[in-house]
């Protein structure tokens, strides 16, 4: 069992970006607790680091305009093109891929406990985060991910 397995929940959950022009819905499958990223690209798209959840691709729903950027030949970055809010992660290889989704976009998962940082090496000093959590570098994290490489010059 990994240890996203072992946060593994269904319910419903509800968020809306910051000027609620998109409302996302879970009802099911998701995993109540937050990993985050220390890449470059995570670090410029969201401006510090960024974090999400993971949330099975039939289990949400989103109303309303959305913009999709594709940040890598196999994924893309969404967000509201009203305000800009950061809405999600998700690869475009697969139609069923889990939406990461940020968290502090739905109230409810203020609760979900950090679980792993990746790219820990590349962490700005002003970002130290604390606590019993999975840690990976880039050289760690990559050596399993062969199809990455996620921070920019």
């Amino acid at each position: 069992m990994s240890l996203a397995d072992q946060y593994r929940r269904t319910g419903r959950l509800e968020g809306a970006c910051l000027c609620g022009a998109v409302r996302i819905a879970v009802d099911g499958a998701h995993v109540a607790a937050v990993g985050v990223c220390h890449c470059s690209m995570c670090q410029r798209s969201s401006g510090l680091v960024w974090g999400a959840f993971e949330a099975a691709a039939d289990a949400v729903t989103i109303s309303g305009a959305v913009t999709r950027y594709a940040s890598t030949p196999f994924s893309e970055r969404a967000f509201c093109p009203v305000c800009g809010s950061n809405l999600w992660l998700r690869n475009t290889d697969r139609d069923d891929a889990d939406y990461e989704l940020m968290p502090a976009l739905f109230p409810a998962a203020r609760a979900f406990p950090l679980i792993s940082e990746i790219y820990t090496d590349r962490a700005p000093a002003y970002v130290p985060l604390s606590g019993d959590h999975r840690r990976a570098t880039r050289a760690e994290y990559e050596a399993n991910n062969l199809h990455l490489e996620g921070d920019m010059p």
